[in-house]
């Protein structure tokens, strides 16, 4: 049987870089290209994106798929994002095209990347393949504070990402960028975020930000969950909500929470299900580290995409608290409190099959309905 460690490796990590519009998301991915760690990577690009690779074509092995000279793949998105995946996959089987370690999709200014999230946690014929790698947002240095107060693909594009990369910093003086990586810090506290002049980046320190290997190591963990940031970033709530205001980051909330007690399997899976059917829109990300029966796990959702929990080798540290981070819109701290009982809902076998204690169950409808509208 193989480890889960080896399971993973089979399992090519699709990145996305996503990002508003003109914030450089192409010299990025120009420069990644060049690099020599990603010789084998496919690219996935917009039919409609300005990316110039011309000076890196070799041939065309297919009408919508180019190999460049550094040994990458480029294909343009002329379906949908499934099926483009589904051919790269079963090409590479088949060795018609090079194999490929890494998929990076780059989305257009306007784009949403949940739905490509979902595809990636979903779908039944591109999920056991392909596992979720980093999500890079690029962020205009000269334009992006402007575009966070105005623009809401901005904000949620900053939100669920796992690595922030600020460009043009040349270009914006140094008060404009520390008013810039204020805005993200109360968007997204946890993210990593780095400077680039002209998409010049050590690839690693962008798609080194994600936790999938059972064995990570304690310092990859915290830095994953990243939770002082998210404590240090939560601001004060008026009447149990924020004041809303005309800026779309003023309706972002971001703060961590800790239990101490150990929760059930049963109960993990409800509380996951019951966030993300009934306030999925509003939860932009959430990450966990979480004691289930004694054991670590790591959780992870964005808006009502649940990725699949990994679980640890082992503790990061002698912490055996759940702590989980929250990055919401228009939701504040007591109605994520609130939902935290169904975590105590445990399952129990009988004749028919598995079925959630009724009392338990209780106690956490009627302190929930208020919150949950009900």
């Amino acid at each position: 049987m193989k480890s889960p460690t080896a399971v993973a490796a089979d399992r090519p990590p699709v990145s996305i870089i996503t990002g508003f519009l003109g914030s450089g998301k192409t010299t990025l991915l120009n420069r990644l290209l060049r690099d020599p760690g990603m010789a084998r990577a496919a690219v996935i690009i917009n039919e409609f994106g300005e990316i110039g690779l011309d000076h890196l074509l070799v041939e065309t092995p297919s009408e919508n798929t180019v190999l460049l000279a550094n040994g990458c793949l480029c294909c343009t998105i002329r379906g949908d994002l499934v099926e483009t995946l589904a051919g790269l996959l079963a090409r590479r089987g088949t060795g018609d095209i090079p194999a490929f370690d890494r998929v990076l999709v780059e989305t257009t200014g306007l784009a949403d990347p949940v739905p490509i999230l979902r595809t990636l946690a979903s779908d039944e014929i591109v999920a056991p393949r392909l596992r979720l790698g980093a999500v890079i947002t690029v962020v205009d240095g000269v334009n992006g504070c402007n575009q966070l107060e105005t623009c809401p693909e901005s904000v949620k594009q900053a939100a669920i990402a796992d690595c922030l990369l600020v460009s043009k910093t040349d270009l914006a003086g140094k008060d404009e960028i520390d008013r810039l990586r204020q805005h993200l810090s109360r968007v997204n506290p946890g993210a990593q975020v780095h400077d680039a002049v002209r998409g010049e980046i050590e690839p690693m320190l962008l798609f080194g930000a994600t936790l999938d290997d059972p064995a990570a190591q304690q310092e990859q963990v915290e830095r994953w969950l990243n939770e002082p940031a998210y404590v240090k970033a939560e601001r004060p709530a008026l009447n149990g909500r924020r004041a809303r205001k005309s800026s779309h980051t003023d309706r972002i909330s971001a703060f961590a929470v800790r239990r101490e007690e150990a929760v059930s399997a049963a109960g993990l899976a409800a509380w996951l299900n019951l966030l993300a059917t009934l306030k999925g829109a509003n939860l932009l990300r959430v990450k966990g580290l979480v004691n289930v029966e004694g054991r670590p796990v790591a959780v992870h959702a964005v808006q009502s995409v649940i990725h699949e929990p990994v679980v640890l080798a082992s503790w990061p540290s002698a912490d055996r608290s759940s702590r989980i981070v929250f990055i919401t819109r228009d939701m504040a701290r007591p109605e994520l409190e609130a939902t935290l009982l169904a975590l105590d809902l445990d399952a129990r076998r009988n004749g028919e099959g598995v079925a959630i204690d009724p009392e338990a169950y209780a106690r956490f409808v009627r302190a929930a309905a208020g919150f949950w509208g009900g």
